[in-house]
């Protein structure tokens, strides 16, 4: 068989991703306040860039229909020969009044405030400073096991392996924890939860026996709290099997967590939904973000003649990443309102009624009801919140599975969450409700829900099952 070459041409569409695209899609999924961050840094890097003040009013009159696609075009492609001048004189960035403005309610105390606790480590570490050690080498082994512990104050590390690894003996390093355990918080250091209360129980004012004991032996039975199999295993009365139980439920299980390094940011609405005469207004927040326009300076420098060819080039990209990232930032906010807008029209009745009414909703129904790929969707709702009358919620949080019921379009598994977190805090604590009875008391409302999937909520509820939330006293 012979080979033969051939040539042949063959047309095809495909989506170029330029840098200008891939921008304004990075720029459609980023936080408020990694978006600050990045109109601040472009602020700093691109001279033609300035923050001006209030909007201006949007143009009247719209450019012509074959300038509107014939330029964007020309500007992604990057022809020299672009009357940029004119473009930067006739574009204007700004969104249309009825979409943008301060939050409808000027007094709500809503900021960007970034908290930082103290350090778990620098906090062990200065103790180990601070500590009396019979050799210098054991405060480099202190040094040494602070830096395995983690943020929930236990070392999970075998020590075998940190003495192969750094080449000191296990017993010496046995040694040093011991003295680590004793620091603040107390129980530091610990290897398991039995370890931990144990070095707490030491520094109580009073040694109990018996309390040690329990912590030894019976922290299997203590969990599931089956404190009558703890009496007779310990040959206690229930009155003083209760009595030691509260002390251990009043230690720290993890001694780190006061120390945990968490930061905590307060959320800033990026829109908020009012109520005004019956109706939901939509109002973005524009709070905060920078207002950009290009400078005049630079458009009169590039319309001069005198400036050399380089200058004008440089200045051109500069106009080029410029009007994209003013471009990119309305083409957001637009998106976010127009998602918005669609979420409000389908959660009308949580708006009014709260969780309970929250509709079942997927990406594909917002998707199709403003026009748009529900890729889009997932990304302009991901670390967006929306300030309702019914709360602050991310914009994710409307988008949830359903489940059927019979004659209906189907319950949001939101609303059955709410309902067994409502039921479960209404409960007799010394009587709780099992799954089972939950299954039941979701049926008799007309929900039908497997058992699993009840302890499958429940779980993500953060609620423990029944056997554990029993209380005796």
């Amino acid at each position: 068989m012979a080979i033969e070459m051939k040539q042949s041409l063959k047309m095809q569409q495909s989506l170029v991703m330029t840098p200008q695209l891939q921008q304004a899609i990075k720029l459609l999924q980023l936080s408020r306040l990694e978006l600050e961050n990045v109109i601040t840094k472009e602020m700093m890097e691109n001279p033609v860039l300035e923050e001006g003040g209030e909007p201006e009013e949007e143009p009247k009159e719209a450019p012509a229909p074959d300038r509107q696609e014939k330029e964007p075009e020309k500007m992604v492609e990057g022809e020299d020969s672009f009357d940029w001048q004119s473009y930067v004189e006739s574009y204007n960035p700004s969104l249309p009044g009825s979409l943008v403005g301060k939050s409808p309610d000027e007094g709500t105390p809503f900021e960007n405030v970034i908290t930082k606790t103290k350090d778990l480590h620098e906090h062990l570490q200065w103790q180990v400073q601070m500590a009396r050690w019979e050799l210098k080498e054991e405060e480099q082994m202190a040094l040494v096991l602070v830096g395995n512990i983690n943020d929930d104050g236990y070392l999970r590390t075998p020590l075998q392996e940190i003495a192969t690894k750094e080449g000191y003996e296990v017993s010496a390093l046995e040694k040093v924890l011991k003295k680590i355990q004793e620091f603040d918080p107390i129980g530091v250091g610990a290897r398991d939860l039995r370890e931990c209360l144990m070095a707490q129980a030491k520094q109580l004012p009073v040694r109990d026996p018996d309390l040690e004991t329990l912590i030894q032996q019976q922290l299997q039975h203590l969990e599931r709290k089956s404190y009558d199999v703890i009496a007779r295993a310990m040959k206690l009365p229930m009155e003083k099997v209760v009595e030691l139980s509260q002390v251990i439920f009043n230690m720290e299980p993890r001694p780190g967590r006061a120390f945990s390094n968490v930061e905590t940011q307060y959320i800033t609405p990026d829109v908020f939904v009012t109520s005004m005469n019956g109706q939901y207004v939509i109002t973005l927040n524009e709070d905060g973000l920078p207002k950009l326009k290009i400078s005049n300076f630079y458009k009169n420098v590039l319309s001069g003649k005198e400036e050399g060819a380089l200058t004008k080039e440089y200045i051109q990209e500069k106009l080029r990443s410029a009007i994209w990232l003013i471009r990119s930032i309305h083409q957001r906010q637009r998106t976010i309102y127009k998602v918005t807008e669609s979420i409000v029209n389908y959660q009308k009745d949580f708006l009014d009624h709260g969780i309970l009414h929250l509709k079942p909703m997927v990406l594909r129904d917002v998707a199709r009801d403003i026009n748009m790929h529900e890729s889009t969707i997932s990304r302009v709702t991901t670390n967006k919140y929306v300030h309702t009358p019914q709360g602050i919620f991310e914009l994710k949080y409307f988008f949830n599975s359903s489940v059927g019921l019979p004659g209906e379009t189907g319950i949001a598994t939101e609303s059955i969450k709410e309902k067994i977190r409502k039921i479960v805090a209404a409960e007799d604590v010394k009587h709780p409700y099992s799954d089972q009875n939950l299954v039941d008391m979701l049926k008799a409302e007309g929900i039908t829900v497997a058992r699993r999937t009840v302890a499958k909520y429940r779980e993500v509820l953060n609620i423990l099952p029944s056997s554990r939330r029993k209380k005796f006293f």
